[in-house]
């Protein structure tokens, strides 16, 4: 059979396998054991591609582990799995019909192989995560705060909040540190911040959270970021053009970043201006900013990753 694929349902504990349109099926745990023999597994039947959800980071083990072992993988978005499903009139859910589902959505899809990240990029990824983390964490403790009366209570709130201020500074030192020793990263950040307004935490995000900026066109960039307007019309009906999917974490800043540029941009404050006077409503406005600025960048990244291999 060509093109082979293997889906696989993961848990906390157990791994379950099946090979799409067969009966081919195991179980494994969750372990570098377990993994082991599921790339035997792989193996022994012609397996060209496995094929697991993203289920809050109980699949990265496997993921890593299985390409270690030379076999290519992919991750599936779970909550396409599921529709998949419905619309195949798959009603049931269980960990094996789960992955024999995930095999034949990869299938139908198309899905290829998804190289994992290098040590560099797993480490700018969690760098930059827990930064976002504690970022979050300080709006909650500031807003607490502000609800506080009793004195032992806004001392702990402080010293909590002065923990938050010096593991921020630490790790902003780190990301700045691993961003200036790779190439690329340096020449992306300093074409970044040929644009006023957009800073260090902006630039890192960009790096850790969308990597493949520069490398892809601009419609598919706003794609990937959920900035691009999803068409909604069915035969005479024209639908409104909304926002969905993509990589929030990513939209989110963008989204406050271009307001700050805006106010420094002539031609960004001017595109804002438009839209206002048009009549648009405020987040519509606020959402055609941040891809604007998107696009921006995306071109950017795309000069420098040329200059640097025209180097």
């Amino acid at each position: 059979m060509a093109n082979i694929i293997c889906g696989v349902d993961v848990s906390s504990e157990t791994l379950d396998c099946r090979i799409g349109g067969t009966t081919l099926e195991a179980r494994v745990r969750r372990d570098p054991e377990g993994i082991a023999a599921l790339g035997r597994f792989c193996v022994e039947h012609g397996v060209a591609l496995v094929v697991m959800e993203a289920t809050g980071g109980y699949e990265k083990l496997p993921f890593g582990l299985l390409w270690e072992a030379g076999v290519p993988c992919a991750i599936a978005n779970a909550r396409s799995v599921r529709r998949f499903a419905e619309a195949m009139g798959v009603l049931e859910k269980t960990d094996r019909i789960d992955a024999g589902i995930i095999a034949d959505y990869a299938r139908a899809k198309g899905l290829t192989a998804q190289a994992p990240e290098g040590p560099a990029q797993q480490r700018l990824r969690a760098l930059v995560t827990r930064l976002r983390q504690l970022t979050e964490l300080k709006v909650a403790q500031a807003n607490q705060r502000r609800l506080v009366l009793e004195p032992t209570v806004l001392a702990i709130i402080d010293e909590m909040l002065a923990l938050i201020a010096r593991q921020s500074r630490a790790l902003e030192v780190q990301i700045a540190e691993l961003l200036s020793q790779d190439p690329l990263w340096r020449a992306l950040d300093a074409a970044f911040r040929e644009i006023k307004g957009v800073a260090g935490r902006t630039v890192a995000r960009l790096m850790a959270e969308m990597p493949e900026i520069g490398t892809v066109s601009n419609k598919a960039v706003a794609k990937l970021a959920g900035l691009a307007p999803i068409a909604s019309d069915s035969g005479k009906r024209q639908g409104r053009r909304s926002v969905r999917g993509g990589r929030a974490q990513v939209r989110s800043i963008l989204v406050v970043v271009a307001g700050v540029v805006a106010r420094h941009d002539p031609d960004l404050a001017a595109f804002h201006q438009r839209l206002i006077q048009a009549g648009k409503p405020r987040m519509s406005v606020r959402i055609a900013v941040a891809r604007k600025l998107l696009v921006r960048l995306n071109a950017k990244a795309r000069d420098a990753r040329a200059l640097l291999l025209a180097a």
